[in-house]
């Protein structure tokens, strides 16, 4: 908030006694080194409040303050400022009587706005401070056009984008490239989004982020901003911002609410421009309890007794973003004790473990999950994690390890549990080794839970969806749940998710069948009569609870 006037801000917050002048002065520090205005640091950093910081402005400069402004105003209001000149002063009406007129004021600290004003108008102006983000929004509310569109313009120099590397250096340098980049990536952690894409289109520049494992659209910046915030983001990465023919990999860290945050950045050269998207790493966010994952009571008494077995192969499956490697940290906390050693081998390290040795993978330089393997047996390790399982070689390491006397816990990308089993042949390991080391399989999904400030009952769709599993007789006599939308999950009605558990523990006759090469379905078939529960059983048990709804069950399972 309050951009650009640093040094009035500092001077305010002395002499108010907010804050003393040797921290004022390693604000200052990071400041610099951020791009972030000395307002909005202390607010994030919570030495200040946001009201408290308005009312200091407005008591500096003698103005009115509005803490909390609606979220409209009338059209009426608006109608009496032309939208291009409240686009060029930054201001929104707020009240108004036959001779006078006050504005809240993106930039109080502007006198010369409210003579503009009044020159323009024809009637005294007076401004109001208020919060600028909250000005900012009222103003793309009412008059169309975001705030910074003006300065964004001065971007819009070559529209070929046949730029020098000096001058990409300096556009991704500029202040509301640097504000912006650090507004988004700000906001996406704290609203724990696992990625943030950046994408160019044709008269178009699209910001979404991943939230609850769905993509979502931000407030568009003008397209001009495209190449400078790229080019902003390559710079902090440390990549070649000159070079946009070919993709490129990279790591950002990023401070947010004083713990440091990991975003891996990769870029891609398409027809419009480079798309670039993060992923979100934050290092501090502790990995789950096993009873906070979901699993139900047999599942997760079945898993911890098998985790604390002294050697044996347990995998997690799913899609990428399933939450596997959550699962498996999880697990490594429950048999994470000083009598043991634990190596993990990971692309890349999602978070950091107390007491464990944790790898990360470089493929680039020979470092793969096959290569980290080879080491670790060589350290004289109790339980070993690798990541994924890719390859023959891989999968042959871990298998010895387990014959040797080893815990291995490692992933596969299938659709079910029984379809690890064919997919470890189809890599080509031997059947006898898969039934002599393979102890169980975990197949996970995560589904998005309806938000507790807007459920409400919910009637099913007379028409089910195809795929839901559901039958009409399923729904008689029960009372289902949906979100109606709400500020607190931005008109989504879901918010959080939730795991569903398919849990293959195997025995004598699933290792039959595995040493007759049986298919997955054949496989899946006898567990589920020897109890497993399916994806998609559990799925049908969290929507009868009322945890999630049909629509996000047949999206998921």
């Amino acid at each position: 908030m309050f951009d650009g006037h640093d040094q009035a801000i500092a001077v305010l917050l002395r002499e108010a006694g907010l804050l003393t002048p040797e921290a004022l002065a390693a604000l200052g520090e990071e400041c610099r080194l951020t791009g972030w205005s000395l307002a909005g640091t202390v607010v994030r950093r919570g030495q200040v409040s946001g009201p408290e910081l308005l009312r200091c402005v407005a008591g500096h400069l003698g103005l009115d303050c509005v803490e909390d402004p609606p979220p409209a105003v009338s059209v009426e209001m608006a109608a009496l400022v032309p939208a291009a000149l409240a686009r060029r002063c930054g201001v929104v009406p707020w009240r108004t009587d036959r001779r006078s007129l006050e504005v809240l004021a993106v930039d109080p600290f502007k006198k010369e706005t409210a003579g503009e004003l009044a020159f323009a108008l024809g009637r005294d102006v007076r401004l109001v401070v208020a919060d600028p983000n909250q000005v900012g929004r009222l103003l793309r509310l009412h008059y169309g056009e975001p705030d910074d569109a003006a300065e964004a313009a001065v971007m819009a120099e070559n529209p070929a984008g046949d730029f020098a590397e000096a001058e990409l250096a300096r556009m991704a340098g500029q202040v509301p490239v640097v504000r912006f980049v650090n507004r988004v990536l700000d906001q996406a952690v704290r609203e724990q989004a696992s990625d943030i894409h950046f994408e160019p289109f044709e008269g178009e520049f699209r910001v979404r982020c991943r939230v609850d494992g769905t993509l979502r659209d931000e407030e568009p910046p003008p397209a001009s901003l495209a190449l400078p915030v790229i080019s902003r983001l390559k710079v902090l990465a440390g990549l070649n911002i000159a070079e946009r023919r070919v993709p490129q990999d990279g790591r950002i860290r990023f401070a947010v609410d004083g713990r440091t945050v990991d975003l891996r950045i990769s870029t891609l050269p398409t027809q419009s421009g480079e798309s670039v998207v993060l992923r979100v790493l934050d290092h501090s966010a502790a990995p789950l309890q096993l009873a906070e994952l979901g699993l139900s009571g047999a599942v997760a008494d079945g898993l911890r007794e098998v985790i604390r077995r002294p050697n044996g192969i347990i995998l997690v499956t799913g899609p990428t973003g399933s939450g596997k490697t959550t699962t498996l940290y999880s697990c490594l906390r429950i048999i994470n004790r000083p009598e043991r050693k634990i190596l993990t081998a990971e692309d890349p390290v999602e978070y950091e473990i107390e007491g464990v040795m944790q790898l990360p993978v470089n493929p680039a330089i020979g470092l793969t999950f096959a290569a980290a393997l080879r080491s670790f047996l060589r350290q004289d390790p109790d339980v070993l994690m690798v990541g994924e399982i890719r390859d023959l070689e891989t999968a042959r390491i871990a298998i010895q390890a387990a014959l040797t006397g080893h815990l291995v816990l490692s992933t596969l990308h299938t659709n079910d549990a029984a379809g690890a089993i064919t997919r470890l042949i189809d890599l080509g390991v031997e059947p006898y080794l898969i039934g002599a080391t393979l102890e169980a399989v975990l197949a996970q999904r995560l589904v998005r839970c309806i938000c507790p400030d807007c459920r409400g009952p919910d009637v099913p769709p007379a028409a089910l969806p195809a795929n839901s599993g559901l039958i009409p007789e399923q729904m008689d006599g029960r009372t289902f749940q949906r979100g109606r939308g709400c500020a607190s999950c931005r008109q989504t009605g879901y918010r959080g998710r939730i795991g569903l558990f398919e849990w293959l523990r195997m025995d004598d006759p699933l290792r039959e069948l595995v040493l007759q090469r049986a298919p997955a379905a054949v496989i899946k078939a006898r567990a589920v009569e020897r109890g497993m529960q399916t994806l998609r059983a559990a799925g049908l048990d969290a929507v009868q609870a009322g945890l999630t709804t049909i629509e996000e069950l047949a999206r998921c399972t």
